[in-house]
């Protein structure tokens, strides 16, 4: 047996234990609810397999997308979604609480395949809180509703004791109509396919992480939020056979690519000189010891496309303000089943995992 050759069993076997401990189902060990269980990773999904899906299971929940699509009665499939925004702080460069709260929702319509149409608005304030503040947020989300061209229809308002609440609690839920003929489906994922990633990565996580001013750290990074479903139709238009989308909101890129990739029959390979990263945001990222793989963004999805469409995909991305950035930054490849990894710019690989913890706290 030659030393490549043995080494080569050896990588197997390695990559067949990690493969075998990632096909586990989460287990929920923990008493109580940690900020880990909101970071978006492991204890995220154990969380919502141990707790939520156990109470709620139902086929459309199984599915675990942005937006659940449902057959009404007359045939028309709509795409619902609800989220719920604890931003802080309140107000960053880019943005506002406000704004992530109707872009949030409405992104997770659009990469569902569907055009948002309408918006609920809930709110959970805090005794105390500055009604000026308030009208500023309120009119941040107009604003963001009326430039995409949704209307907030419903809503409902709790004020809670001095204590009870960290200011503001936004929750949103959206109503889309999905065009007849359209599937965007994780089962229709092939070895093959290309990822296409709509623009540069980290803006939002890190723009808020300065924000809160902890950190001495000066640099110009404004959040990306805004609303995709302009960018989404533009890419479903040029790529009709389009497999799946998500926008890369909580734990990022890295954590969107797992979830896709979590018992599936295929893995991603992703290519770390083709992921666009402001060098601003990667120098902040750097300093902090942070992967902009796992830093939120509130602006930017993930698809995956056939290969023959991929170059179109792309070019019709960048033909919009939002997506002049857009690259192809990966494929799906038959196996190692169930894993994602990068080709790092020193010729090497790394396998990129879901985060365990949560290193950037209350960022959507």
């Amino acid at each position: 047996m030659t030393r490549a050759a043995s080494a080569s069993e050896r990588e197997d076997r390695v990559l067949e234990r990690i493969d075998k401990f990632r096909q586990r189902r989460p287990r929920l060990l923990d008493d109580v609810v940690t900020l880990a269980h909101g970071a978006g990773g492991k204890s995220s999904a154990a969380l919502v397999d141990a707790v939520f899906l156990e109470a709620f299971r139902n086929d459309e929940l199984e599915q675990l997308g942005d937006a659940a699509a449902v057959r009404m009665p007359s045939g028309e499939r709509l795409a619902f979604s609800t989220d719920s925004f604890v931003v802080s702080p309140r107000r960053f460069p880019g943005g506002s609480i406000g704004h992530v709260a109707v872009h949030g929702t409405i992104n997770d319509l659009a990469v569902s395949g569907a055009r948002p149409q309408w918006l609920s608005a809930a709110f959970v304030i805090e005794e105390g809180f500055a009604i000026a503040e308030l009208r500023e947020i309120v009119a941040n989300m107009g604003e963001a509703a009326s430039n995409a061209g949704v209307q907030i229809v419903t809503g409902d308002t709790k004020v809670v004791g001095k204590g009870a609440a960290d200011g503001l609690y936004i929750c949103t839920a959206g109503v889309g109509l999905i065009p007849e003929g359209r599937r965007l489906s994780r089962d229709s994922v092939q070895p093959g396919d290309k990822v296409v990633l709509s623009g540069t990565v980290g803006e939002h996580g890190m723009a808020v992480m300065l924000a809160r001013g902890d950190l001495a750290i000066d640099a110009d990074i404004a959040s990306d939020t805004a609303p995709v479903h302009e960018l989404a139709e533009l890419l479903l238009t040029a790529a009709p056979s389009t497999r799946w989308m998500r926008d890369a909101t909580r734990g990022g890129v890295g954590t969107v690519a797992n979830e896709l990739v979590k018992d599936a029959p295929f893995a991603m390979i992703l290519d770390e000189e083709k992921l666009p990263v402001l060098p601003q945001v990667l120098g902040a990222c750097d300093m902090l010891g942070i992967d902009p793989l796992y830093v939120a963004n509130e602006g930017k999805f993930v698809a995956v496309v056939p290969a023959g469409e991929a170059d179109a995909a792309v070019a019709a991305l960048r033909g919009h303000p939002q997506g002049t950035r857009a690259a192809v930054v990966g494929e799906i490849v038959p196996e190692p089943h169930g894993i994602v990894a990068l080709r790092t710019s020193f010729g090497g690989s790394r396998i990129v995992d879901m985060l365990v913890g949560d290193p950037l706290p209350r960022i959507c």
